[in-house]
């Protein structure tokens, strides 16, 4: 019986186990200590955007180092899970376990304690709202994003809303209640994540399909419904980005500088649509690396200090709570229009 063809095939690799010496950057790439890096940021800038009055640092370290934490556990987590599909990618067959630095168990075990860690320091320095959207995260990602890679391009959305949760968790960390405030932020790191991600899909799209992920770039017609997906969602964040300023969060400096980046990035997104070629793709991936951190900074450099009065959290009020109606008295004087000529 003749053999049957092989549907992938892994590359072979010689492994080379870690030295002591090699762990700390091994540690570092299994965990993607540099995309974990934005995730603190976020955080942090959800965190500054809600405090009122002095900052409360020690408050803010711990919430740094436990997001740090929690998000690193999550990237090793993941590539416990992806370890055999990332054997067949050239972008991704060189981390730590596909090439053998170090086995799957020790990258599990590197991960979970990384992610208890962060729970507890969340839990006792920060407060248990922090820690439960940093664990909800946690979750999310390894358990729904990453199985849903395989089966449904949907899976991008998934994604953008695991990167738009880090500046909730800072804005509860800071002790305030989820505002409107905290929704735009959050709407923010997810219409960002979409162009972000897919310029990336669409010039590693081969290597997706060849590991058997779905993503958009890859599937029937998807090539053409990326670039317009990437415009739209460049073009969304200009008005999106405004609204900081409209609720008061921000001044008019920071309107102005977001839309003025906002355009420069369309105008990339524009030209990705109308080549559709790796040279332009790239270009937008790299301007989404530069809007991000830049609109951020603007953001902190022209905030207005918020208040319970200014940004009222998005919650109902029990009906129990609404004060009776009083009837009028004899004393009460009639409502007055405004003399203008006063």
């Amino acid at each position: 019986m003749p053999p049957q063809p092989l549907l992938m095939t892994e590359t072979t690799t010689i492994p080379t186990p870690a030295t002591l010496q090699e762990l700390p950057a091994t540690y570092g790439a299994l965990t993607k200590v540099r995309l974990s890096m934005l995730v603190v940021v976020t955080t942090g800038v959800g965190f500054i955007m809600a405090s009122v009055g002095p900052l409360d640092w020690w408050v803010l370290f711990w919430t740094v180092v436990g997001t740090m934490a929690c998000a690193c556990s999550a990237n090793g987590l993941n590539q416990v899970v992806e370890v055999r599909r990332d054997k067949l990618m050239d972008r991704t067959k060189n981390r730590p376990m596909p090439s053998g630095a170090i086995s799957r168990q020790h990258g599990w075990i590197v991960a979970v304690v990384l992610g208890y860690l962060g729970l507890c320091a969340l839990v006792f320095f920060v407060n248990l709202a922090a820690a439960g959207l940093s664990l909800l995260t946690m979750l999310i990602y390894v358990l729904l994003y990453t199985p849903m890679k395989l089966r449904t391009t949907l899976n991008t959305l998934v994604g953008a809303v695991v990167g738009a949760i880090p500046p909730l968790i800072g804005w509860v960390a800071a002790g305030s209640e989820l505002s409107i405030g905290a929704w735009i932020l959050a709407a923010l790191l997810f219409v960002w994540q979409l162009p972000h991600f897919l310029s990336l899909a669409w010039l590693y799209r081969e290597e997706y399909d060849r590991a058997g992920f779905k993503m958009l770039p890859g599937v029937t017609g998807g090539e053409h419904i990326t670039c317009e997906v990437v415009l739209l969602t460049t073009m969304l964040l200009i008005p999106l980005s405004v609204t900081a300023t409209m609720i008061g969060m921000t001044g008019a400096a920071y309107a102005i500088c977001t839309i003025i980046m906002g355009i420069g990035w369309s105008m990339l997104a524009y030209t990705f649509f109308r080549r559709r070629d790796r040279s332009s793709a790239r270009r937008v991936f790299l301007a989404s690396l530069l809007y991000l951190p830049l609109l951020l900074g603007v953001m902190i450099a022209d905030r207005n200090e918020l208040t319970a009065n200014q940004l009222s959290p998005l919650v109902l009020q029990p009906i129990d709570d609404v004060p009776p109606a009083q009837a009028p008295t004899d004393s009460d004087s009639p409502p007055m229009a405004p003399n203008n000529g006063s």
